[in-house]
């Protein structure tokens, strides 16, 4: 079946503390091997801390602009957040903003590079960006991570693309089928790192332990990322933990770690 390599993330680190335990007891485990960390929410020091203290972790940003909070004070973006200083969940409705206004462009790509410095000043290896509720799949978002991205070392994006097998989203997938294309194409003429294959869209907040037993019988050749949301009592962070699991994962014979791991892979793959 060819190479396989794996890649385990837990998005919305620093969301809160129960989200960094249940982060901090998966990488503990050995299942998890990459987290995906927000720059403005009120766990996110800990979080911080935390990532230092576990060296095999691989940490990468969640660039937040929907549903969470922005590092820019709301006077600087007051275009994109609400009166609470929070960025909306319209994300349609601002996808179009976001097209046809120039100022609201300006503060987009203010808040972009304030999370990018934000993360640089944690001190921590960059592995990886991609977006809180995957909207950097927008060209213009995407667009603005690959340019204001090149001055901070962005290497590696994930394309949410979830294999038709599992995830049967027949509708949403021929929806998003040329964007995710487009997606590929342009970081590819960037040369950014990126997976074949994603699972946990389909599932979020529900990738239990006979899913990802499931996924992990089945798992594909090439680059597989398997994202979940674990937090303190829930089904994904039992999945995480479950022995069994980490049992499927060691029979898989793939190559675990984070982006960077699989750039340094293919480095020192003989030519």
């Amino acid at each position: 079946m060819g190479n396989r390599f794996l890649i385990i993330t837990a998005d919305d680190f620093g969301l809160s503390h129960s989200v960094n335990e249940a982060v901090r007891q998966a990488a503990l485990s050995g299942v998890l091997t990459a987290a995906s960390l927000m720059m403005g929410e009120r766990a996110t020091p800990q979080a911080v801390r935390l990532s230092h203290a576990l060296p095999r972790l691989r940490v990468g940003l969640h660039l937040v602009l929907v549903d969470g909070h922005p590092v820019l004070p709301p006077r600087y973006i007051p275009d994109l957040v609400d009166p609470s200083g929070r960025f909306s969940d319209a994300m349609v409705f601002n996808s179009f903003r976001f097209v046809a206004s120039r100022r609201i462009r300006a503060q987009l790509a203010a808040e972009i590079r304030a999370q990018l410095e934000a993360f640089a000043a944690t001190g921590l290896e960059l592995d990886h960006v991609n977006a809180h509720k995957h909207f950097h799949l927008h060209p213009l978002i995407l667009e603005l991570v690959l340019r204001i991205g090149a001055e901070f070392g962005v290497s590696a994006v994930r394309i949410p693309r979830e294999p038709f097998w599992y995830s049967r989203l027949t509708v949403g997938a021929a929806f998003l089928a040329p964007w995710l294309a487009l997606m590929r194409t342009r970081l590819r003429a960037h040369d950014i790192l990126s997976n074949d294959q994603v699972f946990g869209l389909s599932s979020t907040g529900r990738l239990d332990s006979r899913q990802l037993l499931d996924i992990l019988s089945r798992l594909p050749a090439g680059v597989t990322e398997i994202y979940l949301h674990p937090t303190v009592g829930n089904s994904e962070l039992a999945a995480l933990l479950n022995p069994q699991v980490g049992a499927a994962v060691d029979a898989s014979g793939a190559i675990r770690g984070g982006y960077r791991d699989l750039e340094r892979e293919q480095q020192n793959k003989p030519r």
